[in-house]
């Protein structure tokens, strides 16, 4: 088997579920686009991981987004003839990896590109100012989408890890998909016993469409401390809009720490919507109850009025007025707790084991 994925610098929810699935299978070999081993689990470090040409390209990896016109090509790029399965996990274009002439191809889909779909106006907010916005991001996106499409039948069977992300694949490349929700670590994500205290909590890669901005604007207008987990590339402006709120931003912590952090907050915060939300599993695993609005992966994992609370939609009044009813209600730990159990590591396993062993019976796939 080879695993394919889009890059490792970081472990955000894809780094989390790679590392599962790398544990199931210990002796395939990780393909990526780039890859900063210091930013990595000692677990993922310890694989054997093999690395395209942007890898030794000027700036690379940490500015690898600059090279997105070369994705495909890059992918392109490795031999993977001598593999039975490729098991690609991907989001951008881990999922246009070419199997040998009787290989085949399992992708295990968190997303089809964001960038060039659904959040293409967030991320590029084509048409306005100058230069690659205005020009370069529109024909860029127009030659990644053919390929996007193209590059599909390389692809036997998809795996979506959410209802949001299957209707997504139907749109956009016109396939069915199986869900099968990515693995949360339950047994190491519990409540202790410790007093939740008064802070909302948010964790995810500091990106537009998280809607990290919302968040913010409510904890200025409201008072209301809030605690931010993760970096990206909205993290400045992120500061500048949070000037004389009570927002503190935290940048990477440490697994203890961020548990911690799930055991002591009063709420978990998710402002946007996701494609699943490990985070805000974890949290719940961790007993501590969610506001998050009310579409994609959330509708999922959290059961409204009893693990939390979902708000109808991404606005600062509907935020507002969701926070007032949740004071209202009394949430119970262990509840929150036995619900997020539905998405554990084991299950996830057995699901994909399953899902694998029934591919490769497959005389023809088709």
């Amino acid at each position: 088997m080879a695993l394919v994925h889009d890059w490792l610098n970081g472990m955000r929810g894809g780094e989390k579920v790679l590392e599962v699935i790398c544990e199931m299978f210990p002796e395939a070999p990780v393909h990526v686009l780039v890859c900063e081993p210091d930013e990595l689990s000692v677990h993922l470090r310890s694989r054997e991981i093999r690395t395209s040409f942007i890898q030794r390209l000027p700036g690379a990896p940490k500015r690898y987004r600059a090279y997105l016109p070369l994705f495909p090509s890059a992918i392109e790029c490795f031999d993977l003839r001598e593999f039975d399965l490729v098991l690609s996990t991907s989001h951008c274009v881990a999922k246009g990896a070419i199997p040998g002439p009787q290989g085949k191809h399992l992708c295990y889909c968190f997303t089809p590109m964001r960038y060039i779909w659904d959040g293409y106006w967030e991320y590029f907010r084509a048409g306005t100012g100058v230069g690659f916005r205005k020009f370069v991001a529109p024909w860029v996106s127009q030659r990644l989408r053919a390929w996007d499409v193209s590059s599909c039948p390389r692809v036997d069977r998809f795996v979506a890890i959410s209802k949001l992300v299957a209707a997504r694949i139907q749109r956009y490349y016109g396939r069915d998909s199986t869900i099968i929700h990515p693995p949360v670590d339950t047994e190491s994500f519990v409540p202790d016993g410790t007093d939740r205290e008064d802070f909302l909590l948010a964790v995810s890669a500091l990106v537009p469409y998280k809607r990290f901005d919302l968040a913010v604007q409510f904890a200025k207008e409201t008072k209301v401390p809030l605690k931010v987990v993760g970096k990206g590339p909205e993290e400045s402006h992120l500061r500048r809009i949070s000037e004389g709120a009570p927002v503190s931003f935290l940048g990477h912590v440490s697994f203890d720490k961020l548990k911690d952090l799930y055991r002591r907050c009063r709420a978990f915060l998710m402002p946007g919507e996701e494609d699943f939300g490990i985070a805000l599993v974890e949290a719940q695993a961790c007993g501590a109850p969610a506001i998050a609005l009310g579409k994609g992966g959330a509708t999922e994992t959290v059961v409204d009025g009893e693990t939390g609370l979902l708000f109808r939609e991404a606005s600062l009044e509907a935020l507002k007025e969701t926070w007032t009813q949740f004071q209202d209600v009394r949430w119970q730990d262990d509840a929150i707790r036995q619900s997020a159990v539905r998405f554990s590591t084991d299950r996830f396993r057995f699901a994909m084991k399953e899902m694998l062993s029934r591919l490769m019976a497959e005389d023809d796939v088709g």
